[in-house]
């Protein structure tokens, strides 16, 4: 997803603003609002995957050592 958001960014970046019109502006900056988060939203849900790796490690091995 990563990969896509930058790619779009790119893509919006290269567009010339002072050819659009103030609503096409205003399309433009609201489309790099929604990408900023998205791209926030992907940085979390990275992060959450990493905290759901090390409670399970810890699951995984509390099971291990509570059955010996």
């Amino acid at each position: 997803m990563a990969d896509t958001i930058a790619e779009t960014v790119d893509l919006l970046y290269t567009i010339d603003q002072e050819k659009l019109t103030p609503d096409q502006q205003i399309a433009l900056g609201t489309a790099l609002a929604s990408l900023a988060q998205a791209e926030r939203l992907e940085q979390i849900n990275e992060r959450l995957r990493g905290i759901h790796q090390v409670l399970n490690a810890w699951a995984l091995k509390a099971t291990v050592e509570g059955g010996r």
